[in-house]
């Protein structure tokens, strides 16, 4: 059963940088994580588990080369529902596997989504399946000067 945090979890330096170790390289043998940190291999076990459990670490993921996969187009894309379609919208939005991650927000642009093509068309086509429900404004990616990273901690 999943524990909630009921308040902040206050980390100490080793904390932070044991973090930033997962955040690098996540399948880092746990006796490499101990030598980054200067502890033992079972007292860095014991501080990831609690991470785990005070919900700061929620899973160990892999960073995968989408272009390898054959999706050289990103794009972010706003969508501003048409009135009454906001769920009708978040739904197709789900249900569209292009959308690889989505924001919903405050203010007239309900979502920001993410999304990776094979192509332009794919990406037409992508965008045509929520003409008739929401407005949407599309920017294709150029680069990524900053690559997901931890917050300061």
């Amino acid at each position: 059963m999943k524990r909630l945090r009921s308040e902040t979890h206050s980390l100490d330096e080793i904390d932070a940088r044991l973090l930033a170790a997962l955040e690098q390289d996540a399948r880092q043998p746990i006796s490499e994580l101990a030598r980054l940190v200067g502890l033992s291999a079972p007292s860095v076990s014991e501080r990831i588990r609690k991470l785990q459990e005070s919900g700061i670490i929620r899973s160990f993921t892999v960073d995968i080369d989408t272009k390898a996969l054959g999706y050289p187009i990103g794009a972010m894309v706003r969508v501003r529902p048409l009135p009454g379609k906001i769920h009708l919208v978040e739904k197709l939005i789900q249900e569209i596997p292009q959308f690889i991650e989505c924001y919903k927000l405050t203010g007239e642009d309900a979502f920001f989504a993410h999304m990776l093509v094979r192509s332009v068309e794919e990406m037409d086509d992508v965008l045509e399946s929520l003409v008739d429900h929401a407005m949407t404004y599309t920017a294709v990616i150029k680069t990524t000067p900053v690559k997901r990273r931890l917050p300061p901690l």
